[in-house]
């Protein structure tokens, strides 16, 4: 018989001991239980985690097949407390054979995409698992199954009692976050305004010192217009709204310069001199980061008092089933997870109990204070 974790390991672990990181599997139809698999198969990943799937060992195993994987081992275990370390571990968050149709976008897709993320996101909300990892959803299939949010970033924003949330895309030091992201472009301008702008400065530089431990960032502001309005011959949404965050923001603290034209900016790798960079709508900042960083970027959902990424790419229909999925951005997004945890635990660790600041009398002050 199987011997269950003890309950107290969840809060006497050790600096040592394997992160626990939930992975939800995403659309069933697409490519996430691949990436999955592939991402996992190699068992030299468990001596930094403890994989926790949250699906069925069934449609795991439907996909195993598929690709012809021989590698992929698993267990089942009934709760995310019941994990070991060393091992993939599956929690089933259903039991019945699944109607699974490969590369077909349809409701029954994200019916298990929807319950796959409310379990693992309960179990983090619990303190079961440390950190989630979630794999593609179909947005279309999943608002069929009664998801009501735009995406993951949303979601897990509204989970955590914030109205919004920092939605970044990670690659090495290549880190670019958005002002606004799942919205028509046409509401982009109207959203875009000052105060926002000024709010994911904020947020993306808070971002920066805690979950990547860079003291002093510097932070890159992309114009919204061709040419970043070419002095007003373009537009003035840069002088009347992102020049004055800039200039608020550099007198809080935050080095911060811009705005800078999208184009010439990622074209000439401008980016690389600065640790964190801030576009103002979705394709601007992610179509310069996948064209740098498509294989092994993440999504990494900043601003929020829990750790989530995922793969940057979709669920990919076309070839889901196939084999010909690349796993490479799902092990970047469970790698990161894990670093980005590590990271904060260090930060509030060594933040916890700062020396005690030193009073000095105005009579007995030296030259050296």
């Amino acid at each position: 018989m199987q011997k269950k974790r003890p309950k107290e390991s969840l809060t006497l672990r050790t600096d040592r001991a394997p992160i626990r990181v939930g992975i939800s599997i995403g659309d069933i139809n697409g490519i996430g239980p691949e990436v999955i698999i592939k991402a996992l198969r190699n068992t030299d990943i468990l001596m930094d985690c403890t994989p926790i799937i949250y699906g069925s060992t069934k449609t795991m195993a439907f996909h195993k097949k598929a690709i012809n994987d021989d590698l992929f081992n698993y267990q089942r275990v009934t709760d995310a407390t019941d994990a070991q370390d060393k091992k993939v571990n599956i929690v089933s968050c259903w039991n019945e054979v699944v109607d699974i149709q490969l590369g077909k976008a349809n409701e029954t897709g994200g019916k298990y995409a929807f319950l796959s993320l409310e379990k693992a996101t309960q179990d983090l909300a619990a303190g079961k698992i440390d950190v989630l990892v979630t794999a593609p959803i179909s947005k279309e299939t999943i608002h069929q199954a009664g998801f009501k949010f735009p995406g993951h970033t949303e979601y897990l924003a509204d989970l955590s009692g914030k109205e919004d949330a920092l939605m970044m895309m990670v690659s090495g030091n290549l880190r670019v976050a958005l002002v606004t992201s799942h919205i028509p472009l046409k509401q982009v301008i109207e959203d875009v305004t000052q105060e926002r702008i000024l709010a994911k400065i904020q947020e993306l530089n808070k971002s920066l010192m805690k979950d990547f431990g860079i003291v002093r960032p510097r932070i890159a502001v992309l114009g919204l217009n061709p040419h970043a309005g070419e002095k007003g011959e373009m537009g003035n949404e840069e002088s009347e709204r992102i020049t004055p965050a800039i200039n608020k923001a550099m007198e809080e603290g935050i080095i911060t310069f811009g705005p800078y034209p999208a184009d010439g900016f990622f074209g000439s790798r401008q980016y690389s001199e600065f640790d964190g960079v801030l576009a103002m709508y979705h394709d601007q900042g992610l179509t310069g980061f996948k064209s740098l960083a498509f294989e092994d970027g993440v999504n990494f959902t900043a601003g929020l008092p829990i750790v989530r990424t995922s793969p940057d790419h979709g669920t990919a229909f076309d070839i889901a089933g196939k084999g010909d999925a690349n796993e490479q951005s799902m092990r970047s997004a469970i790698y990161l997870a894990i670093d980005i945890y590590r990271t904060r635990k260090f930060i509030k660790e060594i933040n916890s109990d700062p020396l005690p600041k030193r009073v000095i009398r105005e009579e007995k002050k030296s030259k050296f204070f």
